[in-house]
């Protein structure tokens, strides 16, 4: 833990150093945070920084997912978002120089989607029972046909999310799976899915996960555990201590931060390597059970983290403001009137303040 901390505050004084060095940091791009209200009418709903409502856009399909996450994702022009009651994946352009965020298409998908996956080539939507890919055209169109699709080990409607690793993709189920998918040199998904090795004896509900390179973080919920697996094997398992269930995971440098459900809190932890080393117990605490939590940097000022909470009779947004230390500060909250609002994203843009 000392190394670990040594190494925080050398990130964090580094870039103290760089931003003294370069003058003024620039303007942050403009950003705004949008997630799904998962109703019968699904609409993504679209929230400023500090937690301002600004506009809904239709998706052209159903809701009702929950015990999911990752189900928005984004590459830069793209935001696709699940429709779990229409087995459909809608798809949303947005402008990096406008900031408008527009409809674009909605996608067939073989059942109802739980969380979806987004980088430059291709689309990774995660059934309960199983994964499927759809490539991009040149100008980033998603194709309406998969181009791939494997079967899950369990496949009892028990998916909670699909990540992104290199030339693979990870997916956990709570029926005690976590698995892998290898990807071909397009990008499709190509055989079959394998289980992941070494996981532990305790192995309980695996929910979320999110990846970086070759690195996946999962978290296996009701063992009050947070694993690493790199290479296809689990090669660290972290206690989330007093915090119970983690749930859900964002990253942001060093830092890992997970939304813990039955404790209505937000965990820091700190990551090197193959460690793991949980740095404050409760970073932020909610009314409500988290059900999804994401990050994204805006500008040389820090990043933006989202959580989203349900107290069983709306949802709440949380909106924090991150330093360079992995310190939240709340600096926005929105309260939705529906219980059931699913998935969040960080949306930044590079020009004028989005519509």
């Amino acid at each position: 833990m000392k190394t670990l901390s040594v190494l925080a505050a050398a990130i964090s004084l580094a870039a103290a150093g760089a931003a003294t060095a370069e003058g003024p940091p620039p303007p942050s791009p403009s950003s705004v945070v949008v997630t799904a209200s998962n109703t019968a009418l699904n609409q993504l709903l679209i929230y400023s920084p500090t937690g301002v409502f600004l506009r809904s856009i239709p998706t052209g399909g159903r809701g009702g997912v929950g015990g999911n996450s990752g189900g928005i994702a984004q590459n830069r022009d793209r935001i696709a978002v699940v429709n779990f009651g229409s087995n459909t994946v809608s798809i949303f352009a947005k402008d990096e120089l406008t900031g408008k965020i527009e409809h674009e298409r909605t996608i067939p998908t073989a059942a109802g989607p739980v969380s979806v996956a987004l980088d430059a080539g291709h689309l990774y939507v995660l059934t309960g029972k199983s994964v499927e890919s759809h490539a991009l055209d040149g100008a980033g169109h998603v194709g309406v046909q998969a181009d791939g699709a494997a079967a899950l080990l369990v496949g009892d409607g028990s998916a909670a999310q699909v990540g992104i690793l290199q030339g693979q993709l990870i997916l956990t189920e709570k029926s005690n799976a976590i698995e892998t998918v290898n990807l071909d040199a397009r990008g499709a998904i190509s055989g079959r899915a394998v289980s992941t090795a070494n996981i532990p004896a305790n192995v309980n509900a695996p929910f979320g996960l999110i990846t970086r390179g070759p690195d996946a973080y999962v978290t296996i919920a009701h063992a009050n555990e947070i694993s690493l697996v790199q290479n296809n094997s689990v090669v660290t398992v972290t206690s989330s201590g007093t915090q119970s269930a983690p749930c859900w995971l964002a990253l942001d440098g060093p830092f890992l931060f997970s939304s813990n459900s039955p404790s209505h809190s937000v965990s820091r932890y700190i990551v090197q390597g193959r460690q793991i080393a949980q740095a404050t117990a409760v970073a932020a605490t909610f009314n409500g059970s988290p059900t999804d939590i994401a990050y994204a940097h805006t500008g040389n000022h820090g990043g933006l983290a989202a959580v989203l909470d349900s107290d069983g009779t709306v949802s709440h947004l949380s909106l924090f403001r991150v330093d360079a230390s992995g310190n939240l500060g709340l600096q926005g909250l929105a309260t939705i009137a529906t219980p059931t609002t699913n998935g969040v994203a960080v949306v930044n843009f590079g020009g004028r303040r989005p519509d």
